[in-house]
């Protein structure tokens, strides 16, 4: 006889456990304790198995029937309800401790710290986490829709924090993408964001771009009275024009004297490929200085508290504020520019030339040394042409241009 919400009311505990069955292998148990809970029975091959559907009255007599029909006919179909169930049980308890800020954690100890990116790169991502962590840190990351990813990125717009909203997004992305390759999700929100936010305008670095500027910046560089070391930075710094960053962290072990050529492996290089800095005889001649002094052992320039740790990421930058250049005026990036200046408007060199000195594109500069390529003879003539050119500015003369 088949069950009725108004027999199901009627059902009492007994001692033991019982079965009043429904139809067609649905049937609720009774409990002890007066608990209902309604089971299908259903049979794979010979062997009978049980699929729990839930208790009542929350789950009422048509919900349950609805939900043994379901297992039916996937019985029918070859399918197993209850290891079906037991498998979605496992999974839901899987993702829903896949949080964005554990996989982003992951994904950064992983994919960037395994990886030997550099240090600078490994802070920078864990500050887009921070900026993201308050919206979708602890949501999992499978159920996070693009809107509330959008909802962060528009925040830090609302403060004129354009570009760090950008990139958060690009991080965002990387994170979902490696979730969707360790199916902790299916798809990556951040796709659906594209044009949703402000395209910051091209940063510039404040650069010096006329001959007398930068032979009185040379000058001023001389009459630096700060740290030895910092002033040794500042006068290198010009004629190599590398990142500050890649300045900073170079090491004596990287660096040639003899044959004048300091070898940047690719973890310090922004674009991950190995890159050649032919050293002038001046600049050779100041790290000589520099090498007498410390030793040739670690950071070329070490930080004044700890030889163990390279100069600050500011201290080139506190060093200009220090010598009366404002911000506005001089960054030490912006000695990149001031070479690219000068080097492209001298006529002299061609202008691939010129980016691959500067790192950019795909040349690799470390295998036109290993060739004894032609390129590679041009980019040392270059370097010592730059050199020089610096030379003359820093003793006043401004006018001709020497000849390499």
């Amino acid at each position: 006889m088949a069950l009725t919400e108004n027999r199901l009311r009627t059902l009492k505990p007994k001692d033991k456990s019982y079965k009043v069955a429904d139809h067609r292998g649905l049937y609720i148990e009774v409990t002890p304790s007066g608990g209902k809970l309604w089971r299908f029975r259903y049979r794979i091959g010979n062997v009978e198995k049980k699929l729990a559907i839930g208790p009542h009255p929350e789950i009422n007599l048509k919900q349950a029937r609805n939900a043994a029909d379901a297992a039916r006919h996937s019985v029918a179909e070859g399918g197993d309800p209850a290891f079906e169930k037991r498998k979605k049980k496992i999974r839901d308890e899987f993702l829903s401790a896949q949080t964005f800020e554990a996989v982003a954690r992951e994904y950064i100890e992983q994919m960037m710290v395994k990886n030997g990116l550099a240090q600078a790169t490994l802070v920078k991502a864990n500050y887009f986490l921070e900026q993201l962590t308050p919206a979708i840190g602890n949501r999992p990351i499978h159920e996070i829709e693009p809107f509330e990813v959008l909802a962060p990125l528009k925040r830090l717009e609302a403060t004129g924090k354009h570009e760090t909203a950008k990139k958060c997004r690009s991080f965002a992305g990387r994170v979902f993408r490696y979730g969707v390759a360790t199916t902790r999700c299916k798809s990556d929100p951040t796709a659906m964001l594209k044009g949703a936010l402000v395209t910051p305008r091209a940063q510039h670095y404040a650069a010096i771009l006329e001959p007398k500027e930068l032979g009185g910046l040379l000058r001023a560089i001389d009459d630096y009275t700060g740290y030895l070391v910092t002033k040794y930075a500042l006068q290198i710094a010009p004629h190599v024009f590398v990142r500050p960053g890649e300045l900073r962290h170079a090491e004596w072990r990287e660096i040639d004297l003899e044959d004048g050529v300091w070898k940047i492996p690719a973890g310090k290089m922004k674009a991950r490929r190995p890159h050649a800095v032919p050293l002038s005889k001046q600049v050779v001649g100041y790290l000589t200085e520099l090498a007498t002094m410390l030793g040739t052992d670690g950071y070329v320039f070490p930080s004044a508290r700890s030889g163990k740790r390279p100069m600050s990421e500011n201290t080139l930058n506190a060093a200009f504020r220090r010598m009366g250049y404002s911000k506005e005026e001089l960054t030490a990036h912006g000695l990149r520019a001031t070479a690219s200046t000068f080097l492209n408007e001298s006529g002299l060199w061609n202008p691939d030339a010129i980016e691959r000195a500067l790192a950019h594109g795909d040349s690799n500069v470390v295998q036109l040394i290993c060739q004894s390529d032609e390129r590679w003879k041009n980019h040392v003539c270059m370097m010592q042409w730059w050199s020089n050119y610096l030379d003359r500015l820093r003793e006043g003369y401004q006018a001709e241009l020497p000849m390499p």
